[in-house]
């Protein structure tokens, strides 16, 4: 398989490849991402290669990965038209503001003004729900989004890290009142977190909508760079994010998927994306990269096919309890509502999120 092999992304004409770029490296905010000089070359790089799907958020990099996406396409009309552009609402870029993130009419208007302004675009190819809004009616997010796509400024909508009972709800919603139906379903799923098998990815197939996995690598955990050997040794540019999967039944996993690529004659990294890629209900699996030498060797991983007898050796030794149940999604970072109390609770401002009052970009 190339990277130009689209394939239909769920229960639709939308053609996008087979992986996907996130983008949420795109940028130096954060202290640990890519300068806007080398993500500019990997967007390039992904795009020569044949790619056309972009993923992004309006909280990547406090709204700067939004920004160099912009950049990039500003005056590259027919490139720009030839790319699947993705981005996800429900961040707050605005501190102290209950309404300048989450799923509200007000909030979906707002945030999709602002990436349009970031992207310097008029239209999303794909407008993603980050995380589900426990505070918002999900029939107010599904007449508000179905109201954007009707006055041309997002063309496909797709949910994010949402519960499967919400999912199929909003689904059957936007059949049943006749909204704009949801084509696509973003989870994290890795052979380290493998728990959306139970209830999410059969709701996706059931429900017509393609996968795209997020942190395929488990944030680089299953890259080859930690073993058993050298645990505690390797330092992780993203911290406990990384250090907290490696555990003894993350090490017994990294055991064998390092066997499986010794003898398929590729790298740990190329075979557990090889894995994924080619798990039931998975569409366009989502690569991140910092540099032109990890995007490059994510992208082999199309060239790589594992036996039958591989693939049962890595699904057996990743494989959750069988009584295990999707974990309840809520946001990771409580980035809806930027230090203000919603229905009682108050909400920490979210990291990611500019200091004061004002949006960076």
């Amino acid at each position: 398989m190339l990277l130009d092999h689209y394939v239909t992304l769920g229960r639709s004409g939308l053609r996008v490849s087979p992986f996907a770029l996130g983008t949420m490296t795109f940028g130096e905010d954060l202290g640990w991402g890519s300068s806007v000089k080398d993500s500019e070359a990997i967007l390039r790089r992904y795009l020569d290669a044949g790619g056309n799907f972009l993923d992004t958020a309006n909280i990547y990099t406090r709204g700067h990965s939004e920004k160099i996406l912009g950049d990039f396409f500003a005056g590259q009309a027919r490139l720009r038209q030839k790319t699947v552009l993705a981005t996800k609402f429900y961040g707050n870029l605005f501190s102290g503001d209950p309404n300048g993130g989450g799923a509200g009419r007000k909030a979906i208007v707002q945030q999709l003004d602002e990436s349009l302004r970031r992207l310097q675009t008029d239209y999303i190819d794909l407008y993603w729900l980050h995380v589900w809004d426990q505070y918002t009616p999900i029939e107010e997010t599904l007449r508000t989004l179905d109201d954007q796509v009707r006055a041309g400024k997002i063309r496909y909508i797709g949910f994010s890290d949402v519960p499967a009972w919400k999912l199929s709800q909003a689904q059957t919603l936007a059949l049943v009142k006749d909204y704009t139906p949801l084509i696509a379903l973003q989870i994290e799923y890795s052979l380290l977190e493998r728990t959306v098998e139970a209830e999410l990815i059969p709701a996706a197939q059931e429900l017509g909508l393609g996968v795209t996995p997020w942190s395929p690598l488990k944030g680089g955990a299953l890259s080859g760079k930690y073993t058993r050997d050298n645990h505690g040794q390797v330092e992780a540019k993203r911290g406990a994010w990384i250090t907290a999967s490696l555990n003894e039944k993350a090490y017994a996993v990294l055991d064998v998927l390092a066997k499986v690529a010794k003898e398929a004659d590729t790298t740990p990294a190329r075979a557990a994306l090889a894995w994924l890629q080619g798990q039931p209900g998975v569409t366009s699996t989502i690569l991140g990269a910092r540099t032109l030498e990890q995007l490059d060797d994510n992208l082999r991983a199309l060239a790589v096919t594992l036996t039958p007898e591989q693939r049962k050796q890595l699904d057996a030794v990743s494989a959750p309890p069988a009584y295990v149940l999707t974990r309840m999604l809520r946001p990771p970072f409580s980035f809806g509502y930027g230090g203000t109390t919603v229905d009682g609770a108050t909400h920490p401002a979210n990291a990611m999120a500019p200091k004061d009052e004002r949006e960076r970009y």
